[in-house]
């Protein structure tokens, strides 16, 4: 996918549910931007709130996750000028995300990406979101 002075790299998105079980999953560039996969990653979902960091914070996806019926929890990036308020309580709830990638990591073909094509890449990712499904 996207080449780095390491190497090939590439980005993982995932949207969860309330288990933090994996329901999608992007690839993208590990250089890309990651506000260029969220309206991808949340499309055709019926949820109450949607929970992303703030990597995630712009006005045009605040208003698609409206838009879709849902809160937008993004807390506000750094450089805004009037930061927007958003529910810390229910933000806690990204930790299910970050866990899911924990549990994505154990899989050391997944941590460290020896695969050459992406195709290959995303197989074995989805394999191993399969096997922690199962658990």
């Amino acid at each position: 996918m996207g080449r780095s002075r390491g190497g090939l790299s590439t980005k993982i998105h995932a949207a969860t549910d309330a288990l933090g079980n994996p329901v999608r999953l992007l690839f993208g560039p590990g250089q890309r931007n990651d506000i260029t996969k969220a309206h991808a990653l949340i499309e055709g979902f019926e949820a109450e709130a949607v929970i992303a960091d703030k990597g995630y914070d712009a006005n045009h996806l605040r208003q698609a996750v409206l838009e879709c019926g849902a809160k937008p929890i993004i807390p506000s990036k750094s450089n805004r000028r009037a930061p927007l308020h958003y529910d810390k309580a229910l933000y806690k709830e990204r930790n299910l995300v970050e866990r899911f990638f924990n549990k994505l990591k154990q899989f050391r073909r997944v941590a460290t990406r020896y695969d050459k094509l992406i195709a290959n890449y995303r197989g074995f990712v989805l394999l191993a979101a399969i096997a922690i499904v199962l658990r």
